[in-house]
């Protein structure tokens, strides 16, 4: 199951050569998890944030090109594992057809205190229809 997203590179996300400034990446991939919670999981953080939250715990990104202001990015999320409180990603960007850059995340599903919390069985369904393996 892949969840897709499109981000069109926007003046504050560049530096001054008007190619993205990589951290900036790293709020656009947040952007793309927080849409994947919301669309495809029904799970929005205005919602989750209220009792808990996801926050990662490990993220390794390789850069392949720049992008440039004005470039379209589509993000291609997969659920790669889910485990009892964690979630791995990995997630695909590119521009035309062209690799910009690939992300591995490790998501936690914590409570109020910040500690490990199972995910719900309402997520866990869905990514089981969607054909997520466990």
């Amino acid at each position: 199951m892949e969840f897709q997203f499109r981000q069109k590179v926007l003046f504050k996300h560049c530096d001054p050569a008007g190619i993205v400034f990589y951290p900036r990446y790293f709020e656009i991939i947040n952007d793309c998890v927080e849409a994947f919670f919301d669309e495809v999981l029904g799970w929005p953080f205005e919602t989750l944030l209220k009792d808990g939250g996801v926050p990662t715990v490990q993220i390794s990104t390789e850069f392949k090109a720049p992008n440039r202001h004005g470039d379209w990015l589509v993000l291609e999320l997969h659920v790669a594992k889910l485990g009892r409180t964690s979630m791995s990603l990995e997630i695909a960007a590119s521009t035309e057809g062209e690799a910009r850059f690939e992300v591995k995340q490790t998501l936690v599903c914590v409570d109020k205190t910040g500690k490990p919390s199972v995910w719900p069985e309402a997520i866990r369904d869905v990514l089981k229809a969607k054909g997520t393996e466990q």
